[in-house]
Order: structure tokens, then sequence, then C-alpha cells
């Protein structure tokens, strides 16, 4: 069940998921991996979430990126590419060590978004 106050709008949750994916390179430029990661975490999650209740999804109290995403597939198949993506990101440490600290600055610099952010379309 949703928490009071909580969106149920699909609109809402990808405002949000936006917001979060806007502040991965801005963290990633000022060297901060690690809350770099946790709003990429969140922005999937959130962007799922949009999709699922798109979808007449009840919004649950769920953080499990792979769990969403598992639900996700059941309505779009296609999403089960991103599996691997969910399971890496769930893991922030992971991502974090994956870059040793004495490559950290290069890798920032180097660093630059594909686009400026996923498709928000929900069709």
């Amino acid at each position: 069940m949703p928490a009071e106050g909580e969106s149920t709008y699909p609109a809402d949750w990808l405002q949000i998921a936006a917001e979060d994916f806007q502040r991965v390179p801005r963290r990633l430029a000022e060297g901060d991996v690690t809350d770099a990661a946790f709003h990429l975490q969140q922005a999937l999650e959130k962007y799922l979430k949009a999709f699922l209740l798109s979808k007449g999804w009840k919004l649950e109290r769920i953080h499990d990126l792979r769990a969403l995403l598992e639900e996700a597939a059941r309505h779009e198949l296609s999403l089960k590419r991103f599996r691997r993506l969910c399971a890496e990101v769930s893991q922030p440490i992971t991502f974090k060590s994956a870059i040793p600290s004495s490559e950290q600055s290069l890798a920032v610099r180097k660093w630059k978004p594909i686009s400026s952010g996923p498709e928000t379309s929900l069709n």
C-alpha cells in the first residue's frame, strides 16, 4: 500500500526519476561515485514504478530493482535484457569498486551520457 501522500500517477514518478537521473552525471563530475550510484538506482526504481503504474500495478513499497524488473517484464518481455544492469546497480559497492580510486577522476572526465536521459514515454 502506498504511503500517505505518495502519488500513484506515472507522470509524477517519471518526473522524480528524471530528477534523480540528472543528478548522476553531476555527482560523477564532482567525483562522488557512491552518490552517483545511489541516484542511478533511485532513477531506475522510479522509472520501473512509473511503467508498472501505467499498467495498472498497485504501488508497493519495494526497492528491489530485480523484482521490479521481473514484474515489468511480465508486461513487456523486451525489458528482460536489463536484468544484468538492475543486478549491478543494486550493488553500489560493486559499481564504486569497479573503478579504482586512482582512475576515478579520469573516468569522470571521460564519462558522457548517451542522451539527456531515458525515454519518458510510457507508450
